[in-house]
């Protein structure tokens, strides 16, 4: 009596492994560091990243690289890593010395905080509340969350420092359509919408202790200064 046939089972498949230096640098020759980052920025690929910060000479340099390079589309890297939630890699890149967390892209005038909740947005509902911390990652990162005016100053009004060059009311960022981050939230999304108020709240508080300060400080110099 034969025995019965016996079924192979095929191995399961292993995990794929952490790219090593030496293959991140064969992958990559060539390549400019623009290029390299941006393609970091895309496929949340931190070890990419760190191999391209480990090229540069000093953090002034590499935050002139993050500061200064762009897709084809006007789009800055953290951008891109918030359009392509890439949560990993964004934490990195604003973790770097003197980043640009409000940089205005080309096409939409778009901060990355408003590229992370378009990046919410287009989610499944079931998936808002895993993607929220991309939103509250830039927000812990001082991105402005309020309005901006961006019609010529009045006396009185002040510049902005968050939009170099630019004369513009203290009282946030908006993109090309006039829209805040938080403008832009899908309504089904109470709870993001909760991150973003609170950012607000928070914001104006802090503003209205400074203005205070300011207030109690008084004019300088004496009385027989003014006459």
């Amino acid at each position: 009596m034969s025995a019965a046939p016996t079924t192979e089972q095929a191995p399961s498949p292993s995990p794929s492994p952490t790219p090593t230096r030496a293959a991140l640098t064969t992958a990559t020759q060539g390549a400019s560091a623009r290029e390299i980052i941006i393609e970091a920025c895309r496929r949340d690929n931190v070890p990419l990243l760190h191999e391209l910060f480990a090229s540069h000479a000093s953090a002034a340099q590499t935050a002139a690289l993050i500061n200064g390079a762009k897709d084809g589309v006007g789009n800055y890297c953290l951008h891109i890593a918030a359009s392509y939630g890439s949560y990993d890699v964004l934490e990195e890149l604003l973790d770097q010395e003197d980043v640009e967390v409000d940089p205005i892209d080309r096409m939409e005038g778009d901060s990355p905080l408003h590229k992370a909740v378009r990046y919410v947005n287009g989610l499944d509902k079931e998936d808002w509340a895993g993607a929220a911390p991309l939103v509250e990652l830039l927000v812990e990162a001082g991105a402005d969350v309020r309005y901006v005016d961006v019609s010529p100053i009045s006396p009185g009004q002040k510049r902005c420092p968050k939009l170099r060059g630019s004369w513009v009311r203290e009282t946030g960022l908006r993109n090309k359509a006039k829209l805040r981050p938080i403008e832009l939230v899908d309504p089904r999304n109470a709870e993001l919408r909760a991150v973003l108020q609170r950012a607000e709240y928070a914001e104006m508080a802090g503003d209205d202790v400074v203005d205070e300060d300011e207030e109690d400080e008084g004019p300088t110099g004496s009385a027989s200064d003014s006459e």
